[in-house]
């Protein structure tokens, strides 16, 4: 099983953006415009459309206000498999970080998923960079 673990830093306050992350059927809004265009909420899960048209179910797995981590699965799409995660930490001069890791199958998706990871992780950059302000 491939991963890609990817970090950003934001002088957002760490809740404002624990606010956004757990804002879970606003990530065409909040968290990652442009990356994303389109997210429905459903019982358990959320519809995500991205920008190259792809649209997926992800039942979130973990919403962890304590640990301030969400963790989601993919269905639909290229992979066999693919549960995410991302959390939120406050770092030592107000500065916060963002850590997305993902594990999928195949592992032959790994340049696919890189691509798609760092463009959510620039529009998510941008988005929160925003709240600093």
């Amino acid at each position: 099983m491939a991963t890609i673990r990817s970090e950003l830093t934001t002088q957002a306050p760490a809740d404002e953006v624990w606010a956004a992350v757990r804002d879970i059927g606003a990530l065409h809004t909040r968290l990652v415009p442009g990356f994303v265009v389109d997210t429905r909420l459903e019982p358990g899960a959320r519809i995500v459309t991205f920008v190259n048209g792809v649209t997926l179910r992800e039942p979130i797995v973990t919403l962890d206000d304590e640990g301030r981590r969400l963790v989601w699965t993919a269905e639909g799409g290229r992979a066999q498999h693919y549960n995410a995660a991302l959390q939120v930490a406050s770092l030592s001069g107000g500065a916060t970080s963002v850590v997305w890791t993902a594990d999928f199958l195949p592992d032959e998706l790994h340049a696919y998923f890189s691509r798609a990871i760092e463009a959510g992780m620039a529009a998510m950059q941008a988005a929160l960079d925003k709240l600093a302000a």
